[in-house]
């Protein structure tokens, strides 16, 4: 019968690391090679001089005792890949796997970046605690902009990144990398009512007019007002998503925030802008990029004469904002936006009343 003791190799920095020796020693999966030492690699102080290294060692202890019950099982069904996998020590390189995991999401690489400003490139996991996690989140309400240092991020980006880092916390509690899950305990960051940037149809055609420095960019910026496609999922297309016929085409795809299967109806001028059609798994936008659209947006917006706040986004609720002036109901409207509830959509009804409001200020008479 296979045995497992804990044991102790005195290190650097007056700690020790802790380790299992197994013995019989067991093969390694791929090499064969016997194995006896496994290194779990979680250190304690020998002489903890204050609380703060006490409470480290606490902690850890914990954790080096719920690591070697977890060995213990896998040795005993015979199940030796731990010996070969390289198990991830750093959170901030959990939180990198996390976001890599959604390699279309923009805001997902960002809250890795604010959180590496904030604690550097390195964060053990257990040296990630509730305050540590609290001070992330007073950060992201307070520190400027990624490179953009005039300005703060908006209140509802940090949330968003704060939502993002909150998830990794619960995946990392989950897959037992922490013992605690902070993520219970930590409140969110309240969003803000925003102004939603959209442009009127006399903008949407000057911009149709205007040169744009990449016609890539300009291509997936009117296909997105005229459909209301998030970027990510504009990136993610393929031909083979465009089925039908003339007078009768049609876009199956999943939406990439939601996971939701879609079904949209294309107008035969739409499909006219995004050129030849070409092998069907071939990407309708090949090559776009983010960091492309920030780079020609608002030289395009110049181009058109157009001088306000606007992002790639604002094409999306250009077409909301356009179909609800229209007439178009909003049921049918949120449908198109792949809305799960209505609420989201009926905030579009308060930019047409704004809108209106303003026009009718507009109307004056002179009279006695």
């Amino acid at each position: 019968m296979t045995r497992v003791k804990l044991r102790q190799k005195p290190i650097s920095n007056g700690q020790e690391s802790h380790y299992l020796d197994i013995y019989p020693p067991i093969a390694h999966p791929i090499t064969g090679e016997l194995k006896r030492k496994y290194f779990l690699h979680l250190h304690t102080y020998l002489n903890p001089k204050n609380n703060v290294e006490k409470l480290h060692n606490i902690e850890t202890l914990k954790l080096v005792e719920y690591r070697k019950a977890e060995r213990l099982i896998d040795i005993q069904n015979k199940n030796y890949d731990f010996l070969i996998k390289k198990r991830i020590s750093d959170f901030t390189e959990f939180f990198q796997a996390e976001a890599n995991k959604r390699p279309d999401s923009y805001n997902w690489q960002m809250a890795v970046r604010y959180f590496q400003n904030f604690c550097g490139k390195n964060l053990p996991f257990i040296e990630l605690d509730y305050p540590t996690c609290e001070q992330f989140r007073n950060f992201l309400l307070s520190n400027p902009s990624i490179g953009r240092y005039e300005r703060k991020i908006s209140l509802n980006t940090a949330s968003s990144y704060f939502d993002k880092f909150r998830n990794t916390i619960k995946s990392a509690f989950n897959n037992k990398y922490i013992l605690t899950d902070f993520s219970t305990m930590l409140k969110g960051i309240k969003l803000e009512e925003t102004h939603r940037c959209f442009l009127f149809l006399h903008e949407l055609q000057s911009m149709a007019d205007a040169k744009c420095e990449s016609q890539l960019v300009k291509k997936a910026g009117l296909f997105s007002a005229l459909t209301g496609f998030r970027f990510s999922d504009i990136k993610n297309l393929v031909w083979g998503d465009i089925q039908g016929y003339k007078g009768s085409f049609y876009i199956i795809y999943k939406q990439s925030k939601t996971g939701n299967a879609e079904y949209y109806p294309i107008s035969d001028k739409t499909l006219e802008i995004l050129g030849i059609p070409k092998d069907n798994n071939e990407k309708v936008f090949e090559g776009i990029k983010y960091d492309d659209v920030i780079k020609f947006l608002k030289p395009w917006l110049k181009n058109a004469g157009i001088n306000k706040y606007f992002t790639f986004h604002g094409f999306r609720h250009t077409f909301a904002t356009l179909q609800l002036a229209s007439g178009t109901s909003i049921y049918t409207i949120s449908k198109l936006l792949g809305h799960r509830n209505l609420k989201t959509t009926e905030i579009y009804t308060k930019i047409i009343d704004s809108v209106a409001r303003e026009a009718s200020l507009k109307i004056k008479l002179d009279f006695d």
